[in-house]
């Protein structure tokens, strides 16, 4: 089917939950890019009538601009939710406890979504459960459209295209490098961290789903991926480095692009990500440490709803360098920067550009129904837009 485009619906996206944190910066930045009424028809979507006219308000959005009241325990509201619009953008997490009914609502109604799911098991499930049904309905259901993993997978996708154009072939080995970053954990993300080791506690087959690289490729399992979980000196990077606590979900998500690309970067490809600490004793000292480019907590963990400032928002910043090892013996690096803080300001507006990219960029010829990443799913046009709107920049340096 060829899905439901531009105005073929009441609405061209919605923003699920809206009155939350990022949800409310998400309605913020479509208000700020693409106004009300202005050729996008979009609307705020949450549990509370009153609540969305609150934070509506609060956002300086004209009356004019369309709320609906939608509840996630409540599949009958979903269904209208889902069968409304041409595409959802949820930030009602954690999705394991809360998402799966509206994964289910628009693989039955050809409803393209978008969400931040950092959580690799449910993201497992969802593909086995709804894959086939979005498919045939011609949804296009995109995991991880935030911090993870747009700017990992992206990036890894983008350092490709500039080995294979150079030697024909795509890197074999890559390696995600955290050279800067400044920023806080959102509420979400720690309690969907809580959700999954309440789940892993319940069921130890989802720690096994947290250990496999491969956990979201059915059916196919590369080689053995390099160690991550360790303080070492990279002899190719000339630094220390340490874990990087997202790394769990961006890789798996770079294999499933990898494996949806039809392996455009091999079948023995090999990727890792890891905090960069610097050379030399002082660069050891901080990598055993903990790491340089860490997640600042400051002090309070978040509750789910709440976040930093926008002083502290706009203050954040990351860095991630890759390394390609090129077919000719040669390395090739690419590098993503974003100009505000990795889980607020500019998740934000990476989910609201990844909407706009399958609302008006990317038609069912090129990514038809079914449960993608973000490099297949979007590829150079969502690059564009990022760069365009959203303060990312992606760059070849060597």
């Amino acid at each position: 089917m060829a899905g439901h485009g531009k105005g073929a619906r009441a609405y061209d996206i919605i923003v699920y939950g809206a009155t939350g944190f990022t949800g409310r910066l998400v309605a913020e930045h479509l208000l700020a890019t693409y106004g009300v009424g202005k050729g996008v028809n979009w609307a705020m979507a949450g549990r509370s009538q009153s609540k969305l006219e609150e934070v509506r308000a609060e956002l300086g959005g004209p009356d004019t601009l369309p709320l609906v009241v939608a509840d996630a325990d409540n599949a009958g509201s979903l269904k209208a939710l889902a069968e409304s619009t041409s595409v959802i953008i949820t930030t009602v997490g954690p999705y394991q406890l809360y998402g799966s009914a509206l994964v289910a609502a628009c693989a039955a109604a050809g409803t393209d979504y978008v969400d931040l799911c950092g959580e690799p098991a449910w993201m497992a499930e969802m593909i086995g459960a709804h894959e086939a049904a979005a498919k045939a309905s011609g949804a296009r259901i995109v995991f991880s459209c935030g911090f993870d993993s747009i700017p990992f997978d992206l990036g890894v996708w983008f350092l490709q295209q500039e080995a294979i154009k150079r030697t024909g072939k795509p890197a074999a080995r890559v390696r995600g490098r955290i050279r800067d970053m400044l920023g806080t954990f959102s509420g979400g993300t720690l309690a969907s961290m809580r959700a999954t080791m309440g789940a892993m506690a319940q069921n130890p087959a989802v720690g096994a789903v947290l250990a496999n690289p491969f956990a979201l490729t059915p059916g196919f399992t590369g080689p053995a991926q390099p160690a991550d979980n360790a303080v070492v000196y990279d002899e190719v990077a000339k630094s220390w480095v340490s874990p990087f606590v997202m790394a769990t979900i961006n890789t798996k998500n770079v294999h499933r692009s990898n494996f949806l690309l039809g392996h455009q970067y091999g079948q023995d490809f090999a990727y890792d990500e890891m905090s960069l600490n610097g050379d030399g004793p002082e660069g050891e000292a901080k990598a055993k440490g903990g790491g340089g480019a860490a997640f600042a907590a400051g002090g309070k963990m978040p509750a789910p709803g709440e976040g930093p400032s926008k002083e502290e928002r706009d203050a954040g910043h990351y860095d991630v360098l890759f390394i390609g090892e090129l077919a000719d013996g040669k390395t090739a690096l690419a590098s993503v920067q974003g100009d505000k803080d990795p889980g607020y300001g500019s998740t934000s507006k990476m989910i609201g550009e990844a909407a706009m990219c399958l609302l008006e960029d990317v038609g069912h010829d090129q990514t038809p129904g079914g449960i993608w990443t973000t490099a297949p799913a979007f590829a150079g046009p969502l690059i564009k837009r990022l760069e365009a709107r959203a303060g990312l920049t992606f760059k070849i340096e060597g």
